[in-house]
Parts: C-alpha cells; sequence; structure tokens
C-alpha cells in the first residue's frame, strides 16, 4: 500500500499542466541549433507549434522515419505557422545534443521545423510541464495554449499504425487555419520520457 500512493501522486502531478488550454504562455527564450538566442515574443502574431523532441526515442523516430512528423512540419510552414522542435535531454542524458549535433539531427531527419531549440536545464519544458517525446503544444497567434498532447491517436512505435490514427496536431493546425476553435484541445502524449 505505501507503494501505491507515491505512484497514484506522481499520476496525478502529471495531469495537471502547468500551462491550461486558453492560458497565455509566458515568453522564453533558447538557444537554437544555428547558435543564436530564439524567444516565443520573436514570433508575436505567428500560430507557434512546439515539438519536445529525443531522436533517440523509438517514438520519435516512428513519426520521423515514415516522414509523418516532417509532413506536419510542412503542413503547418504551408499555414504560416511556425513550428519549433525543443530538446529538453540534459547533458548526459539520453538524446542531449549540442548546437552542431543539433544541426546535423535536422538534417539527416529532414527535418521542417524553423528550428531546435536547446533547452538543457529542462526550464521551458518544465515550464509547460511536457512528459514525453513527442509532446505537441500550439500557441496561437494571441499567445494562448489552444493545444497540448500527442501527435496522433495511436499509442505504438510501429509506423504501420499512422495511416489509421487521427493526427490531432494536423487536425488543429487545419482548424486554427479555418477560423475555428480547436475542437480537441487536449489529449493524452505518448512517447518516452523526457529526459531531464
Amino acid at each position: 500500500m505505501k507503494f501505491l500512493i507515491p505512484l497514484f501522486a506522481i499520476s496525478f502531478s502529471l495531469n495537471s499542466l502547468a500551462i491550461n488550454i486558453g492560458d497565455k504562455v509566458s515568453n522564453f527564450s533558447l538557444l537554437g541549433e544555428d547558435g543564436k538566442n530564439y524567444s516565443l515574443s520573436d514570433f508575436k502574431g505567428k500560430t507557434v507549434v512546439l515539438e519536445w523532441l529525443n531522436h533517440g526515442c523509438p517514438f520519435v523516430r516512428k513519426h520521423y522515419d515514415s516522414g509523418n512528423m516532417q509532413k506536419t512540419q510542412k503542413l503547418a510552414a504551408s499555414k504560416n505557422m511556425i513550428w519549433l522542435s525543443i530538446n529538453s535531454s540534459a547533458e548526459g542524458k539520453q538524446g542531449h545534443v549540442n548546437t552542431e549535433g543539433a544541426k546535423e539531427e535536422m538534417q539527416k531527419y529532414k527535418s521542417m521545423a524553423l528550428h531546435t531549440l536547446l533547452d538543457h536545464s529542462g526550464k521551458v519544458g518544465k515550464m509547460f510541464e511536457a512528459q514525453t517525446t513527442p509532446h505537441m503544444y500550439i500557441i496561437d497567434s494571441q499567445g494562448v495554449l489552444v493545444y497540448q498532447g500527442a501527435i496522433d491517436s495511436v499509442r505504438s512505435t510501429d509506423q504501420d499504425d499512422i495511416p489509421s490514427a487521427t493526427n490531432y496536431v494536423a487536425k488543429a493546425i487545419n482548424e486554427i487555419s479555418e477560423g475555428k476553435a480547436v475542437s480537441q484541445a487536449k489529449t493524452k502524449a505518448y512517447g518516452c520520457s523526457v529526459k531531464y
């Protein structure tokens, strides 16, 4: 019984977002793969998609190796939205990269994100309570969080599941571009744990 109580407490805390749907997102600044600092405020007036990233994670690899993530990134770009990948892997942990490593990964995996941002301290990841890779967030042009959760509806590492899955992020991108409210604003993220 003593073992079950802390597990329940952890499970409960993961479900309480530091930033909730409908909240204005505070500004943050991180180093990009090109060695320059980027702030959320740099993209004021634009819809911004945030993707928590770790290429050592099989769930991330599912979406990159299949081209699904790049296809979703391309959709966002076509709607004049900004896509930022964020790596919160701490030094010495799986997925940790420096600026050069992040640049190489973007090329290797043909990422269509505008930038990969390095959150080695985990400060931004913890601000959003990002729990998994991938964990997806969409901030609208007013700076309000309008989506958080999974990229799609099938919690697996199998690429064959992608065609039958609902891509929640693509759906939200299309709804936002049509001036509609996001119909599924919050879903349960799945993937590997963020390596803080």
